[in-house]
């Protein structure tokens, strides 16, 4: 479900999930979350390249896989993504086209440089789904976005474009949907050529200031989420969609 390769400085780590629009499993997570420890470690490795097709990014969690009983704490599939993304010291960038739902949404937040197709629809669908917003998400959006809208994206749940997502500071820039991922390759390959070290120390004076703050809010966010998945209001707003999708 994840596909990685290194060539060139670049590890390219793609969702490969298309028969189910590469929607989370619990071992998509750890898959994920491996393949990008895998390639922080790698010496080889200067910068990390991050996709989906250009059809789909990620539909966010497959619902009926993430409603059964799964391993809870450190050992978590959920965790290992969630430890792995916001410590990379290698830089990110994601290339996105078609739907970033949920989590395909609140992970663009831990990469560096962000690129998106005209078409690429967006959503953080996770209030009207009855849980509360995950990956730290509740920090992060308002520090982009500001608080209004931030408040907006999150507490409505609603889907929005490209172009929003640019405005709200969750992409750098909206290309052509057929450039998408080339965009994103070309600044991969600029980063993979500057001396590396200036980049790892700049990258990481960057997210100094509120790493800290961070991870304790992961770690937050994911008791709470823990428990509203558990509660008879997400039990059954999620039954609800996943009815209404058949």
């Amino acid at each position: 479900m994840v596909r990685a390769e290194s060539a060139e400085g670049i590890a390219r780590i793609a969702l490969d999930r298309p028969e189910k629009k590469n929607a989370f499993t619990a071992e998509m997570y750890r898959q994920l979350g491996a393949a990008l420890a895998s390639a922080d470690a790698d010496v080889t490795v200067r910068a990390v390249l991050l996709h989906g097709t250009r059809e789909c990014f990620s539909a966010g969690n497959d619902l009926a896989d993430f409603m059964k009983p799964r391993v809870a704490g450190e050992e978590a599939p959920t965790a290992q993504l969630f430890r792995a993304l916001p410590t990379m010291k290698k830089p990110v960038v994601a290339a996105v086209g078609g739907p970033a739902i949920g989590i395909g949404c609140t992970l663009l937040l831990h990469c560096d440089l962000v690129y998106a197709g005209q078409g690429a629809r967006f959503q953080l669908p996770f209030v009207p789904l009855g849980v509360i917003p995950e990956f730290g998400s509740s920090y992060l959006l308002p520090l982009v976005a500001g608080y209004q809208r931030a408040a907006e994206l999150l507490l409505l749940g609603q889907p929005f474009s490209a172009e929003r997502a640019r405005e709200a500071g969750i992409v750098n820039a909206v290309v052509a949907d057929a450039e998408v991922i080339a965009a994103a390759e070309k600044a991969a390959r600029a980063l993979a050529a500057l001396p590396a070290e200036s980049v790892r120390l700049t990258k990481a004076l960057l997210r100094k200031t509120h790493a800290q703050a961070l991870e304790a809010r992961i770690a937050e966010e994911t008791r709470i989420f823990a428990e509203r998945l558990a509660s008879p209001e997400a039990k059954a707003a999620m039954s609800a969609f996943l009815e209404k999708r058949k």
